[in-house]
């Protein structure tokens, strides 16, 4: 099985990084999906990941609870608006795929605005909790 989830996060690795350059592919999904694939394989490559100039912090402060920050909360919503709108419109040509694409686009506008904490709220409450212990 380690071999198995050492694949997979490099996998992800790859298309994360794909993602950062094409507009539209979920860049940060694929890199927290290959931080848990290497959790499962590989300390030395789990810690690699984290240590990435772009994309370390984000996974770290994800992996900490912190979430997203406000402004990546946006871009990640404009940029999925537009890939979805785009492909909608002019890639796809069967009405129900349009409909599956666009259903997709809102479940994920959704997981990003209502699942993943925005990052500065849950450091006021951190920061609101310790003060109350203090």
């Amino acid at each position: 099985m380690r071999y198995l989830w050492l694949t997979l996060g490099f996998l992800c690795v790859g298309l994360g990084f794909v993602g950062i350059i094409v507009p539209g592919l979920p860049a940060t999904g694929f890199f927290v999906a290959a931080a848990w694939c290497f959790s499962r394989s590989s300390e030395r490559f789990l810690h690699w990941l984290l240590h990435l100039p772009l994309v370390g912090p984000l996974l770290r402060d994800y992996r900490a609870g912190l979430g997203m920050p406000l402004k990546a909360k946006w871009l990640a919503s404009v940029s999925l608006s537009l890939a979805v709108s785009t492909s909608a419109v002019f890639a796809i040509r069967m009405p129900w795929a349009k409909a599956g694409c666009v259903t997709l686009g809102l479940i994920g506008l959704w997981f990003i605005w209502i699942r993943v904490p925005l990052r500065e709220k849950v450091l006021a409450e951190r920061e609101h909790s310790d003060s109350d212990q203090a």
